[in-house]
């Protein structure tokens, strides 16, 4: 598969999982990590637009910050955006979170953090060719040398509308949309 064509595809999977986040359902993608991986949403500011995007992305929390790579390296959109303004948003199973993002550059610490956001990402390591359990420090590094680590240090709890499951008003609609015909299909009357 192309590089563009990849890039396509995880748009599409972009906006599919925030969707999914805003109907509530981000728990939910979080609950098998060590296959489907662990994953967050970003929100930052557009560096040229000025406007708010958001970005789901494989993570590691270790001490209370968020560790996420950007596996496209330093073209990757989302990581442009928080070099040019480091104030985000996360929205995190457990809560929503303003936070300052920053890259880590420390050699000493980077190649663990960066085993650390690939066995978080389930499949998506193993999809780009990494074993990140019994890879070498060296081919890490080799294999990760144009990823860009970035550390989100969060800094006040979020409320209130506009994050995760802010279309969850939706699953009650439904239903009661749905009973009506779920009561149809149960009690229809039945031809011999």
């Amino acid at each position: 598969m192309s590089p563009e064509l990849l890039i396509q595809f995880f748009r599409y999977l972009n906006r599919f999982m925030v969707f999914m986040w805003r109907l509530g359902l981000g728990p939910f993608l979080n609950a098998w990590p060590k296959v489907l991986g662990r994953y967050v949403v970003i929100t930052h500011i557009g560096r040229k637009s000025g406007q708010r995007r958001r970005t789901p992305v494989n993570y590691a929390e270790i001490d209370g910050d968020i560790y996420c790579v950007a596996g496209f390296g330093a073209k990757a959109d989302w990581y442009r955006n928080m070099v040019a303004n480091p104030q985000v948003e996360v929205w995190l199973p457990g809560g929503w979170w303003q936070g300052t993002a920053e890259e880590m550059m420390d050699a000493d610490t980077r190649m663990n953090l960066m085993r650390q956001v690939l066995i978080g990402s389930g499949f998506a390591a193993f999809a780009a060719g990494i074993d990140p359990y019994k890879i070498s420090e060296a081919d890490l590094a080799r294999a990760t040398a144009d990823y860009r680590l970035m550390r989100i240090r969060r800094t006040a709890a979020c409320t209130g509308p506009g994050g995760p499951g802010d279309l969850a008003w939706c699953w009650p609609l439904a239903v009661l949309l749905m009973l009506p015909l779920l009561i149809f299909l149960l009690f229809r009357p039945r031809h011999k």
